[in-house]
């Protein structure tokens, strides 16, 4: 029995033992210590201060005065000096993992012993409590099943102590009710909500919820607080750190980032097994957290306010007015220089994309422009002899004739089309389910179709003329000379350039009205993607690939059309005159099977062409990223401060930094002045005697 007492005692108080020193704690020591007069090293409240909390740490609510408290549990001597063993055995102590309960016990266990006596426990509460603060009960019977009733008192082990403060701060909550509840009737003003919660929680809790603590009497009808709203209260802000774990998982199974208040209790069902949520507790949350946005569907942003102890309001009007004109405006630039970025990896990838696959597209111009009924015997058999063709006559080169404005207008394009898709999507798209109807979904791929029309059909054109000019060396009028892309241009004009947009409207309309929701819905129908399963680049490849197939080839006829009507017409070829002209002409001369001519060429293209554009754009991703691309890092850049709903991120401070706060927290449960510096009426020899310390 001896032998544990002793262990419990020694793990308590220590031991005479001097603990080894790290080169950190030495050096941290020589670094705040100096002098007495006989030349030993020490360390006062302030130099102390100075070593256990550094000056670029946010304090929050809590004074960087008050870490002094600390200096009184590394004094054991009670000289008012801190040397070099003590500092040992203090630094020993931070490590420990139940630190913050033991550095609290030792603050109150003058002797030493390894037990607070009841009377020495009240005269530290008494010395330390405001003058003003809400008196708190000793007697009451919660308090008496800790230390004992009012007759027969005894002292508090290391774990009955740890246990009491576990709870105190809901006992105090509850007798301060009850003393403001003077009709007895369950209700209290919201004014003396405030104050029980400024007085017993103001430590831990955010601006935003301190400033706005009254309007909790507007989650009922009345106009008063019950004891139920308290309760409630109380029992999410004790778990906060629960809490914050459930709404990320809630946000990023959503498809905005924002849940409902259903969410967060399904989710809530999903993440715990015993500490289930009541309808008012959520109530309570969604209501803090959407003073500012009251549309019910709150993303991190808004429950920051409520989770991040650290969310602070700026100090004034004018500093808030600025701080929203730096942060909006350097993010703004951050967003310019994002979009700008992404704009550039995807010139860069649908360029690398076009580029591969232009041969087969040259090979579905030349079959599509073939005309049996001109001069002459047809060029090519089919496709493959028209690229062992091209290959003989015109080398590889000829492979790409017209390959430049085609890699200058794939970023444009590129650009248009998903843009125009994703801004009418999201127009039409269910905000809170996150769902699109069918007819919307083709409205929106139409949409992007169309718009990229009067960007692209100028370069259509002058690739298409520098596509076929090649076929004119094996012909008798091989002597007229190649024309470059600047002579197409000027030889067309401006009216020119647009021969057979209303071809190109009709092909480009209903590829992209099949291709987009067709992507869309393999992606998550066949694959899964959802906000828990990202897809991997083989899986969207093949998504794309797939859903070029059915865009590609049935909507042939119209891209015969277009090329039929871009293509400058020769002796001997039909000469059309607009779209229904061609159309007719073509079935007349040459058969419905006409309209489908390059078909497998568009497939060969358009699928593998997407496909390689987006493993090229995934590939630059990772190569070429964006500086300070990750999110919490832009943020915090940015805006100078934290992304939002960071509760249970592993914190950047040191350790015993940490542990030190934390075990302030706990002392302060009793009452926010523990600390502060003040020297009572009477007690100015006291240890409560505290040295001024800078903030």
């Amino acid at each position: 029995m001896a032998a544990a007492t002793g262990k419990i005692k020694e793990s308590l108080v220590g031991t005479n033992e001097e603990p080894q020193l790290t080169k950190e704690v030495r050096a941290n020591f020589m670094k705040h210590a100096k002098r007495d007069e006989n030349g030993e090293l020490y360390m006062d409240s302030e130099d102390f201060i100075n070593a256990i909390a550094p000056s670029e740490e946010d304090y929050h609510k809590i004074k960087r005065e008050q870490y002094s408290l600390l200096f009184h549990v590394a004094d054991r001597r009670r000289t008012g000096k801190v040397r070099l063993s003590d500092w040992a055995t203090f630094e020993h102590l931070l490590v420990k993992p139940d630190a913050e309960y033991e550095i609290a016990f030792r603050l109150f266990d003058v002797d030493g012993t390894g037990s607070i006596k009841q009377e020495t426990f009240q005269k530290i509460y008494h010395q330390n409590k405001g003058q003003d603060s809400i008196p708190f009960d000793f007697n009451s019977e919660w308090a008496s099943l800790y230390i004992g009733g009012k007759k027969k008192r005894h002292d508090m082990t290391y774990p009955q102590f740890a246990q009491m403060m576990r709870g105190l701060q809901g006992e105090r909550i509850r007798q301060a009710f009850h003393l403001f509840d003077k009709d007895g009737d369950g209700y209290i003003e919201p004014e003396d909500f405030q104050r029980i919660i400024l007085e017993t929680a103001r430590h831990k809790l955010s601006d935003h919820l301190l400033e706005n603590l009254p309007t909790l009497c507007n989650i009922s009808a009345g106009t008063k607080i019950s004891y139920a709203n308290v309760r409630a209260f109380q029992n999410i802000i004790r778990e906060m750190d629960l809490v914050d774990l459930i709404i990320r998982n809630a946000t990023l199974k959503s498809r905005d980032g924002k849940i409902t208040r259903a969410d967060f209790l399904n989710e809530a069902a999903r993440v715990t097994r015993f500490s289930l949520y009541t309808p008012m507790e959520a109530d309570i949350l969604f209501h803090f957290a959407g003073l500012d946005n009251p549309s019910g569907r709150l993303g991190l942003e808004d429950f920051a306010k409520v989770i991040d102890a650290s969310w602070q309001t700026s100090t004034g009007a004018l500093d808030e007015v600025a701080e929203k004109a730096i942060s909006t405006s350097k993010m703004l630039m951050h967003n310019l220089l994002e979009s700008a970025h992404h704009f550039g990896l995807g010139a860069i990838a649908g360029a690398f994309g076009a580029f591969v696959v232009y041969p087969i597209d040259l090979v579905k111009t030349r079959m599509q422009n073939q005309r049996t009924s001109r001069v002459g015997d047809k060029l090519y058999n089919n496709s493959i002899d028209c690229a062992r063709k091209v290959l003989r006559n015109e080398g590889f080169r000829g492979l790409y004739s017209g390959v430049l404005p085609q890699l200058v207008g794939v970023a444009p394009e590129k650009a248009i089309k998903l843009t125009v898709n994703d801004l009418v999507r999201n127009h039409f798209m269910n905000k809170e389910t996150g769902a699109i109807s069918y007819r919307y979904e083709l409205l929106a791929g139409g949409s992007a179709g169309a718009c990229q029309v009067v960007f692209t059909n100028p370069l259509e054109i002058v690739k298409i003329r520098l596509q076929v000019q090649g076929e004119l060396t094996k012909k008798a009028d091989a002597a007229v000379p190649k024309r470059s892309a600047l002579w197409i241009v000027k030889n067309l004009g401006l009216v020119g350039l647009y021969k057979g947009a209303s071809a190109c409207l009709l092909r480009d309309v209903p590829f992209s009205a099949i291709y987009f929701p067709a992507y869309a819905h393999l992606k998550r129908d066949v694959f899964g993607e959802s906000p828990q399963k990202r897809l991997g680049v083989l899986q969207l490849l093949t998504a794309g690939a797939i859903a070029g197939m059915p865009a590609a080839y049935l909507t042939t006829p119209c891209d015969v059309i277009k090329t039929r009507l871009q293509v400058e017409a020769r002796k001997g070829e039909a000469i059309y005159n607009g779209l229904v002209d061609c159309a007719k002409k073509v079935y007349k001369d040459e058969g419905f099977k006409a309209f489908f001519k390059g078909g497998p060429a568009r497939i060969l293209r358009s699928s593998p062409q997407f496909g390689f554009t987006l493993a090229a754009y995934e590939v630059l991703g990772k190569l070429l990223p964006m500086p300070g691309s990750g999110e919490a890092e832009a943020k915090k850049k940015l805006t100078g401060r934290i992304e939002p709903g960071l509760g249970l991120r592993e914190a950047s401070a040191p350790l015993p930094y940490l542990r030190s706060r934390n075990a302030l927290k706990i002392i302060l449960d009793l009452d926010e002045n523990f600390g502060r510096v003040r020297i009572p009426k009477g007690k100015e020899g006291s240890w409560l005697g505290l040295p001024k310390v800078a903030a």
